[in-house]
């Protein structure tokens, strides 16, 4: 049985991680092979229109060897502690894709990955892979901001007859807004490292200054806001 109970949310952004060895090795790591670039100075600008002193691509971290196997390691470890009833893993296209695999063969479990939309031709498939009915599945992403596309990928599969029970991802920012949109979708999250794991080893070796702390700080609560 799952230690969470039928009808009762848990949303676990680790923060008791938030000074473990994994949330700041995971954070280092995604700083060290430049997953995770900081700019606050000349923010980014995301697709909604946000600007942002952040950039994340933890795709980057699948070509070195040694932090993949961390990463796929340590995810695994996190879904047989809070889904151990997990019979499948699904990766969310398109970074979640290869992780979920990972994962998937690490423990040995079936594996699916959902597309953004169904596809435009052949079988239409939005959902690729075997699927089973109501079979409980844990979905795989790469980064966590707002949610959104994470949510829309377990609406897919949990309407094409799957039974998705919780999400596991490498970073989370942490923003309310996400922690609402899965209060709300009554799906559980864990994440691996997160936004104020990447401040404190940032500032440790030297990516930041300490007087960056305060700007950096202040888009984590107001994203939408920030430099407007």
């Amino acid at each position: 049985m799952s230690k969470y109970k039928k009808g009762k949310i848990i949303i676990t952004y680790l923060r008791a991680m938030q000074k473990s060895n994994t949330a700041l090795q995971i954070a280092a790591y995604l700083l060290e092979t430049g997953a995770i670039k900081l700019r606050p100075e000349t923010p980014f600008t995301w697709s909604s229109g946000w600007f942002s002193p952040i950039y994340c691509d933890n795709r980057v971290t699948l070509s070195y060897p040694a932090i993949r196997s961390f990463i796929k390691t340590a995810l695994s470890e996190e879904i047989r502690m809070h889904f151990p009833e997990a019979e499948a893993i699904g990766g969310v296209a398109t970074a979640g894709i290869a992780q979920g695999a990972l994962v998937a063969d690490l423990l040995e479990l079936p594996y699916i990955y959902v597309r953004p939309e169904p596809k435009s031709h052949g079988m239409g498939n939005q959902i690729e892979g075997r699927l089973l009915p109501d079979q409980k599945v844990v979905l795989v992403e790469d980064l966590i901001s707002t949610g959104s596309s994470s949510l829309k990928a377990a609406s897919a599969v949990n309407m094409a007859g799957g039974n998705v029970i919780g999400m596991a991802a490498i970073f989370t920012y942490g923003f309310e807004k996400a922690t609402q949109n899965f209060i709300d979708a009554n799906i559980p999250l864990v994440c691996l490292s997160n936004y104020q794991s990447l401040l404190g080893i940032a500032l440790e070796q030297g990516y930041i200054k300490t007087e960056m702390l305060d700007t950096l700080s202040s888009w984590r609560k107001a994203p939408d806001k920030w430099k407007k």
